[in-house]
């Protein structure tokens, strides 16, 4: 199933072109260009490709901030990320952003996302804390490796990861789930169809004002779309 256009899920606004001339400076980290085609790559925009190049070292942090503009989920969206405590909680609980229609004003809830280094692994921790209006904020940690067959897998919890794949699309940097897979005792079990909650995307799409938008959508083959999240962020700390 293909991931839908961003423009039509965020309201931005004319991203100035890159000139044709334009050095390529961003060589610090060369982990993600890796994993997509050269013309894949320079089809993002600058922004989006020295976010992704640049290396943390000595556990450094990089800190987003930005708020929630959208929380929805289905009935069966809303199962899964109950069954999906068990395993740590990686998924939205609340429908806390959910969109309002009519003449009715939107509530938006603040968000903060950090990214550091995994020094045991060389991997990244994402840890992605979620303000809600009523309770204690939600904290969600997970980590990339840059390890298994797509050269990338995502570990949630309990064992529990996921396959990825990267590419780019209209201008967008998607990142889309392949296989879902347990690790038990030093073995790894991929896991079959029917257990998986379908496919994942996350797209990261670059906007104004040193804006980035995250969009966070799971297809089910059955039962359609779960579940989506989305937000805005930019980079306060180095």
């Amino acid at each position: 199933m293909r991931a839908p256009a961003v423009a039509a899920e965020v309201l931005r606004g004319p991203v100035e072109p890159e000139p044709r001339c334009e050095p390529r400076p961003e060589l610090g980290d060369l982990r993600f260009r890796a994993l997509m085609t050269e013309a894949e790559w320079f089809s993002l925009p600058l922004a989006i490709r020295r976010r992704f190049s640049r290396r943390l070292a000595g556990g450094q942090t990089i800190v987003y901030t930005g708020e929630i503009l959208e929380s929805w989920m289905s009935w069966a969206g809303w199962w899964l990320a109950q069954v999906a405590r068990l395993i740590g909680g990686p998924l939205p609980l609340t429908r806390d952003a959910q969109v309002r229609r009519a003449r009715v004003p939107t509530v938006h809830v603040a968000s903060v996302v950090t990214v550091t280094e995994d020094m045991a692994t060389g991997g990244q921790i994402w840890t992605r804390l979620y303000a809600r209006r009523k309770g204690f904020p939600r904290v969600i940690h997970s980590c990339k490796r840059f390890a298994g067959p797509t050269g990338l897998e995502e570990y949630v919890g309990r064992g529990v990861g996921m396959t990825l794949t990267v590419y780019a699309r209209e201008g967008a940097l998607v990142f889309r789930s392949k296989n879902y897979f347990l690790e038990l005792f030093g073995r790894r079990l991929c896991l079959p169809e029917w257990l998986t909650p379908g496919t994942l995307y996350v797209t990261h799409a670059e906007l104004p004002d040193g804006k980035f938008s995250f969009i966070l959508q799971i297809f089910h083959p059955r039962f359609g779309l779960l579940l989506r999240q989305m937000a805005i962020f930019r980079e306060i700390a180095p």
